[in-house]
């Protein structure tokens, strides 16, 4: 089986040797090259040709987001995954990597005591990503193994029907490939959406709040990075901050979310079972639940609640998924009512949202 074939772009010495180092320890992966900055990259890519970039963001003489788009309109198929730094600055350059083009992104290790400690980081966040956008490449089920597989596909569970009445709020949940997808979910969405949507994102500090503004520029209704205590509204959207869970709570009339600072559950912090869980205690089967593109089983769970609690569950379909994890296991559980490309989830989302709650317009 032909390993993965990468080029290695940063301008600090100690990064490339610590990433180099790292992908040379597994037997999948082969480092066919480094450069200090995008303009050598660029001279190296015909040269070595790789299956896969770690392109960092901020580099002399050509930075990463420049040599993107060379990338993008020499090589429009080769794989690229950022390095960012967790800065206010990085984390906007990111998210404008990804609208260009970018494949997916890795934060570069921050306060690490060792280079053991370094790599183990690397290991853990950047080498399942290499795979994941390279798995086209390998077909063996070894290249399938591991946490974010998916389960094997079984005999769905009759599905419920959804229970009648309206949809109270909508919850979402998704990760690798995420922030595109929210942005082309939330453009199609009406300025008078009627309920609340409340998300997670797998992204760390500081990204999460910059999404929630790029999400708001770009779409009809605002997005607000989640804070305690802040009360929820219909027609606003609230994305659950990096590094913290985020639930809400029903007090009378009103909804407020909560933070804290509990343990990881699916490896995630935020976690989309744990909203979910917190949306459906709250609400029982009022509720639409949307699971697109990501690594992992995160989510499913919570699907598997609200399913029980008879409430509406859509997912992104494979094809336009750029990771079939999250949404690939709710479907193949038997929870979701639909299975739908990216660009009908909006209308969906609106549709069933507004039909439950037809009979309660004024």
């Amino acid at each position: 089986m032909p390993k993965i074939r990468v080029l290695v772009v940063d301008d600090a010495v100690v990064m490339r040797k610590l990433i180099t180092e790292t992908l040379r320890c597994d037997p999948d992966l082969e480092v066919v090259g480094i450069a200090a900055n995008g303009k050598i990259a660029l001279q190296k890519i015909p040269q070595v040709n790789p299956d896969l970039i770690t392109l960092d963001i901020e580099m002399p003489e050509m930075d990463g987001l420049s040599t993107l788009r060379e990338v993008r309109r020499l090589y429009p198929k080769l794989a690229v995954i950022m390095f960012s730094t967790l800065t206010q600055r990085a984390a906007s350059a990111t998210l404008e990597a990804l609208t260009l083009g970018a494949n997916d992104y890795v934060t570069k290790p921050a306060n690490i005591g060792s280079v053991t400690e370094g790599m183990a980081r690397m290991e853990q966040e950047l080498i399942p990503k290499i795979k994941v956008h390279c798995r086209h490449l390998r077909h063996s089920e070894a290249a399938q193994s591991g946490p974010n597989a998916l389960p094997p596909v079984r005999t769905p569970p009759a599905v419920l029907t959804p229970r009648p009445g309206p949809i109270e709020i909508v919850c979402l949940g998704t990760s690798t490939g995420g922030p595109n997808a929210l942005a082309e979910v939330f453009a199609g969405l009406t300025p008078d959406f009627p309920v609340p949507i409340v998300m997670v994102q797998h992204m760390p500090p500081l990204f999460t709040a910059m999404l929630a503004e790029r999400l708001t520029s770009h779409s009809p209704i605002p997005c607000h990075e989640g804070a305690d205590g802040q009360v929820v509204e219909r027609g606003h959207a609230y994305l659950a901050p990096g590094g913290r869970h985020m639930e809400v709570q029903r007090i009378g009339a009103r909804t407020v979310l909560r933070l804290h600072d509990g343990p990881p559950e699916n490896s995630c912090r935020p976690a989309v079972d744990v909203l979910f869980r917190s949306v459906t205690g709250n609400y029982g089967g009022a509720v639409l639940g949307v699971v697109m593109t990501g690594m992992g089983q995160d989510g499913l769970r919570g699907c598997e609640i609200i399913r029980e609690k008879r409430g509406h569950i859509v997912v992104q379909d494979e094809a336009t998924s750029i990771v079939w994890g999250m949404p690939g296991a709710v479907a193949n559980a038997g929870y979701a009512d639909r299975i739908l490309p990216l660009q009908l989830i909006a209308g969906e989302i609106t549709r069933r949202v507004r039909e439950s709650r037809a009979e309660i317009r004024p």
